[in-house]
């Protein structure tokens, strides 16, 4: 037991070290999610209860958002990294305090929201009737998830720590145990305990997310307690950063709560097409935007905090071709695949093919944002290690406004012009489908603003952190040219192959997009090779780096040389 806890401590400090560590995991934890999904898809299908599931989660993914993150590891380990530069006692006793404060707060918030719940939900889920069944299924799953929050919510608090030690493997490993959880959830409870054992599922997989960081916390030294009068003063240096955070971040859950609002008076299941095409979206999302910010995001504020400016914009500039460097051919590719992708993950039981053509054209509309969802991550993070949390909140506001905004109007045209339903439909090869193609406004809506707020968050930061932009512009270049023939090549491979497999088999499906993304991706790396691209030698490196273990990297200096 002492070993597997040495693995799982290790510490990783390299920047693509650390991001392909947190890559493959957050990978793995996709795969579960995807699991989780198909699941879902196959018992439920496009319907009530997976419409009920979804909305659901929009009140306590909220508070998550909001609430919980007032305290998030964004907000505090700025204040933390600083503690720790005076004493490691006085940065585990505030610590301490503010994971006690949290647990008081976060339960007297969820308590209100317990009561309110049916009010709440009136404003949150309009289209559900009061006094229906599908209603009383959504107050209890309501009522059930506010766990979540707060057990995610203590966990995120307990991350600080995990990352501060560069504890990358732990910190990946929590998502998995979240996603197993969610899984027994369907697999175990629903069948004896219907709707509630799914919400139970969700409850133990925050619960396993938190408990697997607790172990190193309790290893931590204890010294004297921090007076609370000091501890009151950090409080507030962390709440005039987490304030401004906390509402950005919630910037996303305010647009897609909005959404699925407006979803919930469309036809029946598309919450679930709008929710199921966001979860594969967020695949890609997660495994290069996160894991990149993720990983730099301790040494951006160690950086910051030491005034060493010059490794500093290396070090986000090398971050920033690096995440364009996988997110441009994963847009291209996750377009030309979206029916193999949706059908393979998600095509079991009473999941039709009705709902696989709704639910892939609805992921290349939010697909489209995939870099700017992604650059945006590391922008926030940026700033947020550099003290300045005002201005992620402003880009937020921002996409609230276009993602709304845009969705509503687009809805209105689609519904009132039939030449655009119909240019709309074709485009995306649903013209077959009788009805519930409105829903895919809601999901251009929302790429279109993530994308603008990505586009105003990247002016301002290149001026801010004199960000040099002659690289990034020749890997965009690099990348989105071999793409694009890649994606039409891949296009071409399917066409050919569509005549020898069996289309109605999954297997088929599986054979013809995996030949097709195979043979895609072949032709991206070759021209990405014949053009000089820089950033395949450097993952190359840092692969071998990591796990041939031909070199080891320590220090956080030596990956910025080495990523120049």
């Amino acid at each position: 037991m002492r070993r597997l806890f040495a693995v799982v401590g290790l510490e990783v400090r390299g920047l693509h070290e650390a991001a392909y560590l947190v890559a493959i995991f957050a990978f793995l934890s996709q795969m579960l999610a995807l699991v989780r999904d198909r699941l879902l898809a196959g018992t439920f299908g496009a319907g009530s209860t997976l419409d009920i599931y979804y909305a659901a989660f929009r009140v306590p993914d909220f508070l998550f958002a909001t609430v919980a993150s007032l305290l998030s590891l964004y907000a505090l380990m700025p204040t933390l990294s600083r503690l720790e530069e005076e004493s490691e006692n006085t940065m585990m006793s505030f610590m301490r305090q503010m994971l006690l404060l949290f647990f008081v707060g976060m339960g007297l918030v969820s308590g209100f929201v317990f009561i309110f719940a049916p009010q709440i939900l009136a404003l949150l889920a309009p289209g559900f009737v009061h006094g229906t069944p599908e209603y009383s299924q959504l107050l209890l799953l309501t009522r059930v998830l506010l766990l979540q929050p707060i057990l995610l919510g203590a966990s995120n608090i307990l991350a600080n720590l995990t990352q501060m030690r560069h504890r990358f493997l732990l910190y990946s490993i929590s998502p998995l145990l979240y996603n197993i959880g969610i899984i027994i959830g369907i697999v175990a409870l629903y069948p004896h305990m219907g709707i509630m054992g799914l919400g139970l599922g969700v409850v133990l997989g925050a619960a396993l997310h938190a408990l697997i960081q607790v172990p190193f916390f309790t290893q931590e030294p204890r010294g004297a307690r921090m007076p609370l009068s000091q501890a009151l003063r950090h409080l507030r240096e962390v709440l005039a950063l987490s304030i401004p955070r906390t509402l950005a971040l919630a910037s996303t859950q305010i647009s897609l709560v909005a959404l699925v609002a407006i979803a919930s008076y469309f036809a029946k299941g598309s919450i679930t097409i709008f929710s199921f095409a966001y979860n594969l979206q967020a695949v890609p999302l997660t495994i290069i935007g996160v894991s990149y910010s993720v990983a730099a995001f301790p040494t951006l504020a160690r950086l910051y905090a030491k005034r060493e400016n010059g490794a500093l914009v290396t070090y986000i500039e090398a971050a920033i071709r690096h995440i364009l460097f996988w997110s441009i051919p994963a847009t291209i590719f996750v377009i030309v695949l979206r029916a193999q992708l949706v059908r393979v993950i998600l095509g079991a039981g009473v999941f039709d093919w009705t709902a696989t053509k709704l639910t892939a054209a609805a992921l290349a509309l939010f697909i489209i944002s995939l870099a700017a969802q992604n650059l945006t991550l590391l922008i926030s993070r940026a700033y947020y290690a550099a003290g300045n949390s005002r201005k992620p909140l402003y880009f937020g506001i921002a996409d609230i406004v276009v993602s709304i905004g845009s969705a509503l109007a687009l809805a209105g045209l689609f519904h009132k012009y039939l030449f655009v339903r119909m240019f709309v439909e074709s485009l995306l090869r649903v013209d077959s489908v009788a009805g519930g193609t409105t829903v895919l406004m809601l999901a251009l809506g929302y790429a279109l603003g993530s994308t603008a707020e990505a586009i105003i968050a990247f002016i301002y930061f290149v001026k801010d952190f004199s960000i040099p932009l002659a690289r990034i512009g020749r890997l965009t270049f690099q990348s989105l040219s071999a793409s694009i023939i890649g994606g039409t090549v891949a296009y071409w491979v399917l066409a050919f192959t569509g005549t020898f497999v069996n289309m109605n088999k999954v297997f088929g499906v599986f054979a013809q997009g995996f030949a097709a993304g195979v043979v895609g991706l072949a032709v991206v790396a070759v021209l990405l090779h014949l053009l000089g691209n820089e950033e395949l030698p450097e993952i190359w490196r840092a692969l071998r780096q990591r796990f041939m273990r031909t070199e080891r990297v320590a220090l956080e200096p030596t990956d910025i040389e080495s990523a120049t």
